[in-house]
């Protein structure tokens, strides 16, 4: 699995399916508001981590290419989150004691050293997607069998 762009699947998505993303996203993000009003700002700040719209992109690209592509894109995702955490990490150690350009520079720099290092140490030295892998070992990032 290499990272690429491929701006042709654009124009191949119909109207229902970017207003289900929308939706998604929308109440995802809705829920993450309720959970900071709940919570506090802290605890709802984990939450912003998620990707708004992962879920429904999913759905919509295994439905357009089937489980194998779902299922990379999903541990990209969560490779994303993971970043996103440490960027929001970054800030909270450093927001009040830094001028801000600083801040958000490590911050970046954190998210940008960890997603890559992660990406190289999990599928950077295979560079086989999914589609590619043997069936017969598990990866890092999948979760056990359900009982």
């Amino acid at each position: 699995m290499t990272p690429s762009l491929d701006l042709g699947g654009v124009n191949g998505g119909k109207a229902w399916e970017y207003a289900v993303r929308f939706l998604f996203g929308g109440a995802i993000t809705a829920c993450t508001g309720l959970v900071t009003h709940a919570c506090g700002p802290t605890v709802g700040g984990l939450f912003l981590a998620f990707p708004a719209i992962l879920p429904a992109s999913l759905t919509l690209v295994k439905r357009h290419d089937g489980r194998a592509k779902a299922t990379d894109d999903a541990r990209g995702g969560r490779l994303g989150s993971v970043g996103l955490a440490a960027f929001g990490g970054v800030v909270a150690l450093t927001a009040t004691r830094w001028v801000p350009a600083m801040t958000l520079a490590v911050a970046g720099a954190a998210w940008l050293v960890l997603d890559v290092g992660l990406w190289f140490l999990f599928y950077g030295s295979a560079g086989r997607g999914e589609a590619d892998r043997p069936k017969t070992a598990p990866h890092p990032f999948d979760l056990p069998p359900r009982m």
